[in-house]
């Protein structure tokens, strides 16, 4: 379920803040950002956010396509090395492959 349509979309205020003053004066610069809850605002775009996914921060280059979705689903917390699959298999005795 979403935030209601009366609150509007959450941002934390420092982070809107700064975007702002950014906007303002026109300067290009990464900012970390540690808020992943945080919906991406059409203010955003053309900046680049560091997003902190528990471990190191991601860039991320924010588009138009990415407003309206939160911060954290541009920076994946785990990262997903594959299946055992068929590297390793060992040939149990008694079986011919």
């Amino acid at each position: 379920m979403g935030r209601s349509v009366k609150k509007g979309p959450y941002v934390a205020s420092s982070l809107l803040a700064k975007v702002e003053r950014m906007n303002k004066t026109g300067e290009k610069k990464v900012l970390k950002v540690w808020t992943r809850r945080s919906t991406v605002l059409p203010e955003f775009v053309g900046h680049t956010l560091a997003v902190h996914n528990g471990k190191k921060f991601i860039p991320v280059y924010i588009t138009e396509n990415m407003v309206g979705h939160k911060l954290g689903e541009f920076s994946l917390t785990r990262s997903f090395r594959g299946h055992a699959g068929g590297v390793g298999k060992s040939i149990k005795k008694g079986r011919k492959g």
